[in-house]
């Protein structure tokens, strides 16, 4: 009786749960709706934002994972040959991209860093033109640092570009896309003059756990300084490397020193340890489980005016 009652009962569990798994397969793709994925959780937000019901949006990176680490297995890869759009960070930062277009790929790939590097090069260039070999340093440091989602003004340019991209695709939703854009700029516009104001009076050094920062601190006048020097939070962290950390904090009076989610805090709390101060977080949203762009963003802000206000 028992193995007839195996028998009989996984396969219409097996049944059931195929059946589940097409259906929310089947639901979650409408061919009367533009198909976009996108690479990593701020630029999923933007596009659903952007889109909301007149585009079918995924994120390919899954919340929690790590976008440095990451890499696409064959069925990300059929998934993203058959969307319309898939939306990228760019400067790097999806260095899986490459190996697409090795490949053949035949999808279009939107670049959100599109027209921000120029920009932020001749605004530097003009800023610092009497001191150019400081210009040239500065700016070469910032063709590796894929972060332009971390500053507001430049995030706006990435949800244009998302939205001119939409828009592109989609001629007949067109305006849809843009006045959609426009509202959410106005919202990055009002996290952007909060930023400016609440950060106005403060002291400037602050110590950040991976160098993911450096836009956001030159848009606000602040001065960042990092436990790890890379662009990939996963780097190793010397003796050596501590005690320069170290010694930076008591140089700049620097009593809070911030962490990140999906890293291990021991680095951060040593050093905050032997300067008596504590740790905070300094989310690069790279590696969201809830909340949303705004509010990240602003979390981080209010951590930032406790250690520089």
């Amino acid at each position: 009786m028992a193995i007839i009652a195996i028998a009989v009962i996984i396969p219409l569990a097996s049944l059931a749960v195929y059946g589940t798994d097409s259906a929310r397969i089947s639901e979650s793709v409408d061919d009367s709706k533009l198909q976009v994925i996108s690479s990593f959780y701020p630029l999923h937000e933007f596009s659903q934002n952007i889109g909301q019901d007149r585009v079918d949006a995924t994120l390919l990176i899954p919340v929690g994972v790590e976008p440095h680490d990451w890499e696409p297995t064959i069925k990300d890869v059929q998934q993203m040959q058959s969307t319309d759009l898939i939306i990228i960070n760019g400067i790097g930062f999806e260095n899986w991209v490459d190996k697409l277009e090795e490949n053949n790929f035949s999808g279009t790939i939107v670049d959100t860093s599109n027209g921000i590097l120029i920009e932020t090069h001749e605004e530097e260039h003009e800023e610092h033109e009497e001191h150019e070999e400081q210009t040239t340093d500065t700016h070469d440091h910032r063709l590796g640092d894929p972060h332009i989602w971390l500053n507001p003004v430049l995030a706006k340019i990435q949800v244009q570009n998302i939205a001119n991209a939409f828009s592109n695709s989609d001629p007949e939703n067109r305006d849809f896309y843009q006045t959609n854009a426009a509202a959410y700029i106005k919202q990055l516009d009002s996290l952007d003059s909060k930023i400016r104001t609440e950060l106005s009076f403060c002291s400037n050094d602050f110590i950040a756990f991976h160098d993911a920062f450096s836009y956001f601190a030159d848009e606000y006048g602040l001065t960042q300084h990092t436990i790890l020097s890379a662009s990939d939070p996963h780097g190793d962290v010397s003796a050596r490397t501590l005690e320069k950390v170290i010694s930076e904090a008591r140089e700049f009076n620097i009593k809070i020193i911030f962490s990140e989610e999906a890293v291990n805090q021991k680095t951060s709390e040593i050093i905050a340890n032997e300067i008596g101060g504590k740790v905070l977080i300094l989310s690069p949203l790279e590696v969201v489980d809830e909340g949303t762009y705004i509010s990240k963003m602003n979390d981080n802000l209010e951590n930032l005016k406790e250690a520089l206000c």
